[in-house]
């Protein structure tokens, strides 16, 4: 009996056949499989709109038999490349032309892939006897994970120094698949929060930053919804420096004090914001009798400035509430002993 092909071309000689000449084929046949699993070739389909047929042919060195093909030419139109129907076999193709138009790889009568003009890459390609199928990685990456809809990690992911992008309205989900943190997005957003974990003895930390000078918080709720502390919330009590005019950032510093060691003028707050509270402890020195005039943002019942007390060493506390013009006095307790 003649001796028959596989479908990459190699000769499968009968039993009994071919004396003489038989390890001659045979190191004919080694080397289409050395090529078909090892082989390269770079293929011009340089020129416009056209199709470049491959070749497979029987023990013979063929280019639709290499491992991998590399597509070079500028194309000036888009371009078909096939290799034959029934070919069972993978293919590293890479498309190293230059021109802005289509490449596609696929057999005579079936399907392929198509790499898009400006898709200049190398792809994992095979032939299943019928089309040629996108394994589904590139050099641009392993993308197929797009068609995996519940895909799984075997460690911790590591960004590698790169951010995770999320679509608007898209986030982090439970196991349960339930809604676990959902980002907003903001067109030609700057700002953004800060989140910091902390060593043993120190707080997490959890801020606004950005390009802009001044970032605030907003905070809220759903509907009718609280927000709620379960521990205590605090500002820290902040010390102004004394001086002869003493000044107040009520952004920074909302809780603060200061100690009085002469008569001293109290300057307008800076920074406050309508709504906001404020106190502020005002402490005599050993001395005492130290007096403290107001600035006129801030206003007191029937307009008239408290008198301190006189004591060394006691204190005056005062709570204001800001309108946005004038900070109001919403309670005073005189004549604390601190400690």
């Amino acid at each position: 009996m003649a001796s028959t092909y596989t479908d990459l071309g190699i000769e499968l000689m009968e039993t009994g056949q071919d004396s003489g000449v038989w390890g001659a084929k045979t190191n004919t046949n080694l080397t289409l499989v050395n090529q078909a699993i090892g082989g390269y070739e770079a293929v011009s389909i340089a020129g416009g709109a056209q199709t470049t047929a491959l070749a497979m042919t029987d023990a013979t060195i063929s280019n639709a038999r290499n491992a991998v093909i590399e597509f070079t030419g500028t194309i000036t139109g888009n371009q078909v490349v096939t290799i034959p129907n029934s070919i069972e076999k993978t293919y590293i193709i890479k498309n190293n032309t230059t021109g802005a138009f289509t490449v596609e790889f696929k057999t005579v009568s079936g399907t392929g892939y198509t790499f898009g003009a400006s898709e200049k890459e190398t792809r994992i390609l095979f032939s299943d006897g019928t089309n040629v199928v996108d394994a589904g990685f590139s050099s641009a990456g392993i993308d197929a994970v797009v068609d995996d809809t519940s895909p799984q990690l075997g460690g911790d992911l590591d960004a590698n120094a790169f951010d995770i992008q999320f679509d608007d309205a898209t986030g982090i989900r439970d196991d349960s698949d339930n809604e676990h943190l959902i980002f907003q997005k903001t067109a030609s957003a700057v700002n953004y929060f800060e989140m910091t974990n902390a060593a043993t003895g120190s707080n997490v930390g959890f801020s606004a930053n950005g390009s802009d000078s001044n970032v605030g918080i907003d905070v809220t709720t759903k509907g009718t919804g609280f927000i709620k502390f379960n521990d205590a919330a605090y500002n820290p009590e902040a010390t102004l420096t004394d001086g002869a005019t003493i000044s107040w950032d009520a952004q920074a510093e909302p809780v603060a004090k200061v100690t009085l060691a002469g008569n001293r003028t109290m300057a307008a707050p800076t920074n406050g914001a309508t709504g906001q509270f404020v106190s502020l402890l005002v402490i005599q020195d050993g001395t005492g009798t130290r007096t403290l005039t107001w600035n006129a943002v801030y206003e007191f019942a029937s307009d008239t400035a408290p008198t301190l007390t006189a004591t060394g060493n006691l204190g005056d506390l005062f709570v204001f509430r800001y309108n946005g013009s004038k900070w109001l006095e919403v309670g005073r307790n005189l004549a604390l002993t601190l400690s």
